[in-house]
């Protein structure tokens, strides 16, 4: 029962996240097919070269944080959340520098002059926000790894609303067309992160966790990034593949890029069952590993796997009724990558990405794509083939893990055998974050 309510509540909050996006594309929908396609690919702009990297290295909680916490060293999950600040700070410069860009990198791969032109207006908008939305993935990885899942959901469904109404009044009674929707992406992206932070506060939810800034912060670095790098790849792989088929079928057509989008944001929908199971099983799998729990963290590990695939079904069956996109078939390889990092082998799952999407899903889609003909629904068909191959490797991969060689990794992260020099550390550690 415990795990059902955690499952549905991380659904529902990932949706949250989705919808932000998927309200602007909606909008803009309206005003006509460029916009629709400007939109779309400003999204998947932002997307690949900036809202993956921060949710793929904030991915790196999923390790860290329950790991940690499973082990009942709490204040050193305030350490942890004090380093990923200070990491997903610094990587908004990088993301700056190639979004600033976006005109002529779309016209070096052969987008629509017009589209790319307004899809340039909609990311220097939208670009301010990139610190809010690392924020915001990050104090969502910092309370999901404790098991505190509701505080997304509440904020973001009443985030939700408020960027619904500011799109139609931006873009309907003040007629400010794309940028109008830019813009009201970009607030309430800051609306968000702020909400969840003043929730947090207020509810005294970081007392357990968070000793005050500390010097620690500044240490350990490379243990960080090293897990950060190949857990934002696990992701980030996965997620340039489906915005790379935005930008072949743009190469084709507007109306092909409108429908590659359409197809995309179903496939997203469809995906949110399985990133609400990677969320439950990482949490799980973490905590677990984190207390020397072999046995539990097997269980946990088992158990989203066959719900995931029990769940993949039945919305295969409801897309197939409605006669859509083949995207159901985008499930349990998301939810065995939850696994993966919540036992701390995001590199495995990366390599796993790199070869399934790069060296086995791009040359199919491409050649059914452009060669056969079959547009964006060959393109479709490569995705699907890949990660039916990806999923069949990771499972194979977690059914051979040494769980107890696992599970004494895990108590090396949590820093459990110095625990007491940590906590007395970050005890003297200065003014609170949270005050």
């Amino acid at each position: 029962c415990a795990f059902a309510v955690v499952l549905f509540v991380a659904v529902i909050s990932q949706l949250m996240i989705f919808m932000i996006s998927f309200v602007s594309t909606v909008f803009c929908g309206h005003l006509g097919k460029t916009e629709l396609a400007g939109v779309a690919l400003a999204i998947a702009v932002v997307n690949v070269t900036g809202i993956c990297i921060g949710t793929g290295l904030s991915t790196t909680c999923d390790t860290l944080i329950s790991q940690t916490y499973g082990s009942g060293n709490l204040k050193r999950v305030g350490v942890i959340l004090q380093r990923g600040i200070l990491i997903l700070l610094l990587a908004c410069f990088p993301c700056w520098a190639v979004l600033v860009n976006t005109e002529p990198l779309l016209l070096a791969v052969r987008q629509s002059p017009e589209v790319a032109s307004l899809s340039q207006l909609y990311v220097k908008i939208v670009m301010p926000s990139l610190p809010a939305a690392f924020m915001y993935q990050l104090q969502g990885r910092y309370l999901q790894n404790q098991g505190i899942i509701w505080p997304q959901v509440i904020t973001g469904a009443i985030v939700n609303m408020f960027n619904a109404a500011i799109n139609y009044v931006f873009l309907f009674p003040l007629d400010l067309g794309v940028a109008g929707s830019a813009a009201a992406n970009a607030i309430s992206q800051y609306v968000l992160a702020g909400s969840l932070y003043v929730y947090i506060v207020a509810r005294g939810l970081h007392k357990a966790t968070w000793g005050g800034w500390s010097r620690d912060c500044l240490q350990e670095w490379g243990p960080f990034v090293r897990l950060a790098i190949p857990s934002m790849l696990m992701l980030c792989l996965e997620w340039w593949m489906f915005e790379i088929g935005g930008f072949l079928a743009g190469v084709i057509s507007e109306v092909e890029l409108g429908a590659q989008s359409i197809s995309y944001q179903i496939a997203v929908v469809a995906y949110m069952s399985p990133m609400g199971f990677s969320a439950a099983a990482s949490v799980r799998v973490g905590n677990a590993l984190g207390a020397g729990n072999v046995e539990q963290a097997k269980i946990s590990s088992k158990v989203p796997i066959i719900c995931a695939f029990i769940i993949s079904c039945f919305t295969a069956v409801i897309i197939a009724l409605l006669r859509d996109v083949i995207a159901y078939i985008f499930t349990s390889d998301g939810v065995i990558g939850g696994v993966v990092r919540g036992v701390g082998k995001p590199l495995t799952g990366a390599l796993c990405s790199l070869v399934g999407y790069y060296f086995l899903g791009i040359p199919i889609g491409i050649t059914l794509m452009f060669v056969v003909g079959l547009g964006i629904v060959g393109l479709w068909v490569g995705l699907c083939i890949c990660v039916y191959v990806q999923a069949l490797f990771l499972i194979i991969f977690i059914c051979r893990l040494d769980w107890n060689k696992a599970a004494q990794e895990a108590l090396m992260r949590a820093g459990i055998q110095d625990k007491e020099e940590n906590m007395s550390k970050i005890g003297n550690g200065g003014k609170l974050f949270f005050a």
